[in-house]
């Protein structure tokens, strides 16, 4: 996942992580982030469905 990083990287990309943002604004981070990827991921199932869906179906939600 993150390539060729070890931990001592991983842990200093924290910790400036930590000091830029402080740690009261992580979580609302962190938030925001989730609530970013859950959307994205919504999105891709939903085109998903419509690419799979059979034609005959696809015409009827075309009509409505």
């Amino acid at each position: 996942m993150f390539g060729n990083l070890g931990t001592g990287e991983i842990i200093l990309i924290l910790l400036i992580i930590l000091i830029f943002f402080g740690a009261k604004k992580i979580p609302e981070l962190a938030q925001g982030l989730g609530k970013g990827l859950r959307e994205f991921r919504k999105a891709a199932k939903d085109i998903q469905e419509d690419i799979n869906k059979p034609p005959e179906e696809s015409k009827k939600i075309e009509n409505k």
